[in-house]
Protein backbone atom coordinates (compact mmCIF):
# COMPACT_ATOMS: atom_id res chain seq x y z
CA UNK A 1 0.00 0.00 0.00
CA UNK A 2 1.43 3.65 -1.20
CA UNK A 3 1.70 6.00 1.31
CA UNK A 4 -0.22 8.72 -0.23
CA UNK A 5 -2.44 6.20 -1.89
CA UNK A 6 -6.44 5.81 -0.35
CA UNK A 7 -7.15 2.52 0.23
CA UNK A 8 -10.65 3.60 -1.58
CA UNK A 9 -10.78 3.33 -5.23
CA UNK A 10 -14.56 3.76 -6.26
CA UNK A 11 -16.99 1.73 -4.90
CA UNK A 12 -15.43 1.09 -1.74
CA UNK A 13 -15.86 -2.81 0.30
CA UNK A 14 -16.59 -3.91 3.50
CA UNK A 15 -12.68 -4.92 4.24
CA UNK A 16 -12.06 -1.04 2.96
CA UNK A 17 -14.56 0.19 5.28
CA UNK A 18 -13.38 -2.05 8.56
CA UNK A 19 -9.69 -0.94 7.42
CA UNK A 20 -10.68 2.84 7.90
CA UNK A 21 -12.81 2.52 10.98
CA UNK A 22 -10.25 0.23 12.91
CA UNK A 23 -7.41 2.46 11.88
CA UNK A 24 -9.34 5.67 13.15
CA UNK A 25 -10.26 3.90 16.47
CA UNK A 26 -6.54 2.59 17.08
CA UNK A 27 -5.64 5.82 16.45
CA UNK A 28 -7.92 7.84 18.54
CA UNK A 29 -6.90 5.75 21.08
CA UNK A 30 -3.78 6.73 21.32
CA UNK A 31 -4.44 10.55 21.52
CA UNK A 32 -6.55 9.43 24.46
CA UNK A 33 -3.76 7.94 26.03
CA UNK A 34 -2.11 11.09 25.28
CA UNK A 35 -4.69 13.65 26.74
CA UNK A 36 -5.03 11.42 30.34
CA UNK A 37 -0.74 11.22 30.36
CA UNK A 38 0.00 13.20 34.01
CA UNK A 39 -3.18 15.85 33.64
CA UNK A 40 -6.42 16.10 35.20
CA UNK A 41 -8.77 14.37 32.57
CA UNK A 42 -12.64 13.67 32.11
CA UNK A 43 -13.62 9.84 31.49
CA UNK A 44 -16.29 10.82 29.46
CA UNK A 45 -13.72 12.80 26.98
CA UNK A 46 -11.21 10.37 27.28
CA UNK A 47 -13.96 7.64 25.55
CA UNK A 48 -15.39 10.30 22.81
CA UNK A 49 -11.43 10.82 21.73
CA UNK A 50 -11.48 7.33 20.97
CA UNK A 51 -14.75 7.41 19.26
CA UNK A 52 -14.88 10.45 17.40
CA UNK A 53 -12.31 9.67 14.63
CA UNK A 54 -13.97 6.74 13.90
CA UNK A 55 -17.26 8.45 13.46
CA UNK A 56 -16.04 11.51 11.20
CA UNK A 57 -14.80 8.58 8.68
CA UNK A 58 -17.86 6.86 8.61
CA UNK A 59 -19.69 10.46 7.77
CA UNK A 60 -17.03 11.42 5.51
CA UNK A 61 -16.96 7.98 3.25
CA UNK A 62 -21.19 7.75 3.62
CA UNK A 63 -20.69 11.43 1.98
CA UNK A 64 -19.24 9.56 -1.26
CA UNK A 65 -15.69 11.79 -0.97
CA UNK A 66 -17.62 14.85 -0.74
CA UNK A 67 -14.95 16.40 1.52
CA UNK A 68 -16.66 19.68 1.68
CA UNK A 69 -19.90 18.28 2.94
CA UNK A 70 -17.58 15.61 5.13
CA UNK A 71 -15.90 18.34 7.59
CA UNK A 72 -19.17 20.45 7.92
CA UNK A 73 -21.27 17.55 9.49
CA UNK A 74 -18.51 15.22 11.14
CA UNK A 75 -16.95 18.98 12.68
CA UNK A 76 -20.52 19.90 14.01
CA UNK A 77 -20.13 17.10 15.84
CA UNK A 78 -16.97 17.60 17.76
CA UNK A 79 -17.55 20.90 18.41
CA UNK A 80 -21.01 20.73 20.32
CA UNK A 81 -19.03 19.97 23.90
CA UNK A 82 -17.44 23.34 23.07
CA UNK A 83 -21.32 24.85 23.33
CA UNK A 84 -21.36 25.09 26.93
CA UNK A 85 -18.29 23.49 28.42
CA UNK A 86 -15.12 25.10 28.72
CA UNK A 87 -12.44 23.30 27.90
CA UNK A 88 -8.01 23.13 28.48
CA UNK A 89 -5.84 23.50 25.54
CA UNK A 90 -4.87 20.37 25.57
CA UNK A 91 -8.50 19.28 25.48
CA UNK A 92 -8.96 21.70 22.39
CA UNK A 93 -5.92 20.34 20.77
CA UNK A 94 -6.61 16.57 21.36
CA UNK A 95 -10.47 17.42 20.00
CA UNK A 96 -8.44 18.82 16.35
CA UNK A 97 -6.36 15.86 16.09
CA UNK A 98 -9.00 13.42 16.43
CA UNK A 99 -10.96 15.21 13.78
CA UNK A 100 -7.97 15.35 11.82
CA UNK A 101 -7.34 11.96 12.09
CA UNK A 102 -10.98 10.68 11.40
CA UNK A 103 -11.13 12.80 8.24
CA UNK A 104 -8.03 11.49 7.01
CA UNK A 105 -9.41 8.18 7.56
CA UNK A 106 -12.14 8.66 6.09
CA UNK A 107 -11.02 9.77 2.72
CA UNK A 108 -8.63 6.29 3.33
CA UNK A 109 -5.14 7.35 3.62
CA UNK A 110 -4.88 5.76 6.65
CA UNK A 111 -0.95 4.89 6.39
CA UNK A 112 -1.05 8.62 6.30
CA UNK A 113 -3.19 8.90 9.26
CA UNK A 114 -0.79 6.51 11.47
CA UNK A 115 2.21 8.86 10.39
CA UNK A 116 0.41 12.00 11.20
CA UNK A 117 -0.85 10.89 14.80
CA UNK A 118 2.70 9.18 15.52
CA UNK A 119 4.77 12.57 14.44
CA UNK A 120 2.48 14.86 15.97
CA UNK A 121 2.14 13.03 19.56
CA UNK A 122 6.20 12.95 19.09
CA UNK A 123 6.12 16.13 18.67
CA UNK A 124 3.62 17.03 21.58
CA UNK A 125 5.25 14.70 23.74
CA UNK A 126 8.68 16.59 23.59
CA UNK A 127 7.20 19.93 23.87
CA UNK A 128 5.99 18.80 27.35
CA UNK A 129 9.31 16.70 28.53
CA UNK A 130 11.30 20.24 27.53
CA UNK A 131 8.47 22.78 29.52
CA UNK A 132 8.04 24.63 26.31
CA UNK A 133 6.20 27.75 27.03
CA UNK A 134 6.25 26.90 30.94
CA UNK A 135 6.37 29.54 33.71
CA UNK A 136 9.07 30.20 35.72
CA UNK A 137 8.62 27.86 39.42
CA UNK A 138 9.10 31.34 40.89
CA UNK A 139 5.80 32.69 40.06
CA UNK A 140 2.96 31.74 42.27
CA UNK A 141 -0.59 32.76 43.13
CA UNK A 142 -1.15 34.14 46.33
CA UNK A 143 -4.68 33.96 48.41
CA UNK A 144 -5.15 36.20 51.76
CA UNK A 145 -7.83 36.79 53.59
CA UNK A 146 -8.19 39.86 55.90
CA UNK A 147 -10.65 41.16 58.28
CA UNK A 148 -12.67 44.01 56.67
CA UNK A 149 -10.86 46.86 59.32
CA UNK A 150 -7.51 45.88 57.79
CA UNK A 151 -6.37 47.96 55.15
CA UNK A 152 -4.79 45.30 52.52
CA UNK A 153 -3.06 48.67 50.16
CA UNK A 154 -0.60 48.61 52.30
CA UNK A 155 -0.45 45.80 55.67
CA UNK A 156 1.56 43.39 53.26
CA UNK A 157 3.47 45.71 50.46
CA UNK A 158 6.63 45.39 53.23
CA UNK A 159 6.75 41.86 53.47
CA UNK A 160 5.79 40.94 49.69
CA UNK A 161 8.80 43.68 48.78
CA UNK A 162 11.16 41.49 50.91
CA UNK A 163 10.06 38.31 49.75
CA UNK A 164 9.00 38.90 45.77
CA UNK A 165 11.23 40.60 42.84
CA UNK A 166 7.63 41.76 41.92
CA UNK A 167 3.63 41.05 43.07
CA UNK A 168 0.51 42.51 41.34
CA UNK A 169 -2.81 42.68 42.85
CA UNK A 170 -5.41 40.79 40.43
CA UNK A 171 -8.68 40.54 42.79
CA UNK A 172 -10.68 41.64 45.39
CA UNK A 173 -13.30 39.65 46.68
CA UNK A 174 -15.53 40.41 49.75
CA UNK A 175 -16.31 37.02 52.12
CA UNK A 176 -19.00 36.38 54.79
CA UNK A 177 -21.16 39.58 54.07
CA UNK A 178 -18.49 42.20 53.99
CA UNK A 179 -16.91 40.83 56.82
CA UNK A 180 -13.99 39.63 55.19
CA UNK A 181 -11.78 40.29 52.23
CA UNK A 182 -10.42 37.95 49.65
CA UNK A 183 -6.96 39.65 48.42
CA UNK A 184 -5.17 37.57 45.52
CA UNK A 185 -1.82 38.37 43.90
CA UNK A 186 0.62 37.19 41.21
CA UNK A 187 3.83 37.42 42.63
CA UNK A 188 7.46 35.83 41.38
CA UNK A 189 9.21 34.77 44.91
CA UNK A 190 12.11 35.62 45.42
CA UNK A 191 13.40 32.16 46.75
CA UNK A 192 10.99 28.97 47.28
CA UNK A 193 12.21 27.99 50.49
CA UNK A 194 11.45 31.27 52.27
CA UNK A 195 7.48 30.51 51.16
CA UNK A 196 6.43 29.29 54.85
CA UNK A 197 8.31 32.04 56.51
CA UNK A 198 6.58 34.43 53.93
CA UNK A 199 3.98 32.91 55.23
CA UNK A 200 4.32 32.96 58.75
CA UNK A 201 4.31 37.12 58.41
CA UNK A 202 1.62 37.90 56.62
CA UNK A 203 -0.26 35.82 59.46
CA UNK A 204 0.79 38.71 61.72
CA UNK A 205 -1.12 40.77 59.38
CA UNK A 206 -3.94 39.49 58.59
CA UNK A 207 -5.01 38.00 62.06
CA UNK A 208 -3.80 34.37 61.52
CA UNK A 209 -6.85 34.38 58.91
CA UNK A 210 -6.31 31.45 55.89
CA UNK A 211 -3.84 32.34 53.43
CA UNK A 212 -2.57 29.99 50.15
CA UNK A 213 0.29 30.43 47.94
CA UNK A 214 -0.05 28.17 44.70
CA UNK A 215 0.35 27.57 41.22
CA UNK A 216 -0.04 31.14 39.37
CA UNK A 217 -3.49 31.94 38.60
CA UNK A 218 -4.34 31.21 34.81
CA UNK A 219 -2.44 28.10 34.53
CA UNK A 220 -5.81 26.21 33.73
CA UNK A 221 -5.85 27.66 30.19
CA UNK A 222 -8.93 27.48 29.71
CA UNK A 223 -10.18 28.40 26.43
Amino acid sequence: MELFKSIFTGTFTVAQFMIAVGTSLVLGLLVSFYYMYKSQHTKSLAASLVLIPAIEAVVIVMVNGNLGAGIAVAGSFSLIRFRSVKGSAKELTCIFIVMAIGIICGTGYVALAALFTIAILLVAFLLGLIGFGKDGINEKYLKITVPESLDYDEAFEEILNKYTSDHELVSVKTLNLGSLYRVEYNVNLKDLKQTKTMIDELRTRNGNLEIMCGAKAGEKEEL
